[in-house]
């Protein structure tokens, strides 16, 4: 007898109506095994009628052992306090008022815990309880979020930490001794603070740049850039900071089509993929930029960046974790979001990024973006889903 039978006709055989077969769900013609969440619907005796795909997936049980069983057997779940979930709720004797068991983390044998929520169907307010419809739901998925979530904190108090308590302690000094120190240092701590208040700034921003990434909410301001130009300040910037002007080797494949795109989000992309290779890796990096195909369907034409250095690489173990938040490879130091935040505005442009090694074994970031096309207003945010 199939899964889809036995929905049908019940635990003992014996059809129903149409208008109370679970399988037809409210007659919207949908079969409980395409539900993402799991779902287990008992008669009016207590007994599974119904327990689909996804149930029987997070449950380990395969539905033909549950249906016809009693709900408490088919699922004998437990709270956090080791108590048994049915008896404490007694969903056939317990308050005829009650119709449903709100979302609450419970425990399967074994003590995999899942979410769980039910619903006491009666035919009439207060009257006895004609179906008790349970979803399920993993909570691997929410674990991670959380999880998430909580290193984001720690991180972000980490980060914030060191420079506020540099800016007050130069601040709460020069308040109380400022007659005491020479001008040069007063410079000094000055200059000091404006760097760590610049640092704190950065941290907002991405902070900021991760809440639109994650909601879809990043906006797109297309207009005209010259890829060329764009990379060739930033390694004029390098190099006025300090680094070698020969250590930069930039190579443009002419001619390149034109290409529409958010200036300054692309300066963070470039800023973040040059300062890894220059502070990660070794020797020249090269940036490549080259006419490419689209990655976008309909486009043909598409612009190409390619940064590599001539470093240690990364370890091919780590190559699928250097676009998530938090990572940073072997040398420690930063927030670990840059990466993840440049892979959320190349993917808001339509493009792609990947991550390889390069032909002097170092790291090789490559990112692709469609010409794209300019918006209707330069005035008004254009906002990428």
């Amino acid at each position: 007898m199939s899964v889809g039978t036995s929905r049908a006709t019940g635990a003992h055989g014996a059809a129903r109506p149409p208008s109370s077969r679970p399988g037809d769900l409210a007659g919207l013609g949908i079969d409980p095994d395409e539900l993402p969440d799991g779902l287990v619907v008992a008669d009016e005796h207590g007994r599974v009628i119904c327990f689909n795909a996804a149930a029987a997936r997070i449950t380990a049980v395969p539905a033909e052992e549950a249906l016809g069983q009693r709900l408490d057997k088919a699922l004998p779940l437990e709270d956090l306090e080791g108590r048994r979930w049915w008896q404490l709720t007694d969903p056939y004797g317990g308050l005829s008022i009650r119709v449903r068991q709100p979302e609450r983390n419970l425990l399967l044998p074994g003590g995999r815990e899942v979410l769980v929520a039910a619903r006491y169907v009666r035919t009439r307010p207060a009257g006895p309880v004609h179906r008790v419809v349970v979803t399920l739901r993993d909570t691997e998925a929410r674990r991670r979020t959380e999880r998430s979530h909580a290193e984001l904190i720690a991180t972000v108090a980490h980060e914030l930490r060191s420079p506020l308590t540099s800016v007050k302690g130069f601040t709460a000094t020069l308040l109380a001794k400022w007659e005491r120190f020479t001008d040069d240092q007063k410079r000094l701590m000055l200059e000091t603070v404006d760097a760590d208040a610049d640092r704190v700034t950065r941290l907002i921003a991405e902070l900021l740049d991760i809440s639109r990434i994650d909601s879809g909410r990043l906006e797109v301001r297309r207009q005209p850039v010259d890829m060329g130009a764009a990379v060739s300040r930033h390694i004029q910037a390098h190099v006025a900071a300090g680094q070698a002007a020969d250590r930069f080797l930039l190579r443009v494949q002419q001619p390149l089509p034109d290409l529409w795109a958010d200036p300054d989000k692309i300066d963070q992309v470039l800023s973040n993929l040059l300062e890894n290779a220059v502070r990660h890796g070794e020797g020249t990096v090269t940036i490549d930029v080259t006419a490419t195909a689209s990655p976008r369907e309909g486009e043909d034409a598409g612009t190409s960046v390619t940064v590599s250095d001539e470093g240690p690489g990364i370890p091919e173990e780590s190559m699928n974790r250097v676009f998530t938040r938090f990572w940073r490879g072997s040398k420690r130091g930063g927030t670990g979001l840059g990466l993840y935040i440049v892979k959320g505005i190349v993917e808001a442009h339509g493009g792609t990024i990947t991550v390889g090694r390069a032909p002097g074994g170092g790291a090789q970031f490559r990112f692709t973006l469609p010409v794209g096309a300019p918006a209707i207003d330069f005035d008004l945010p254009r906002t990428v889903r």
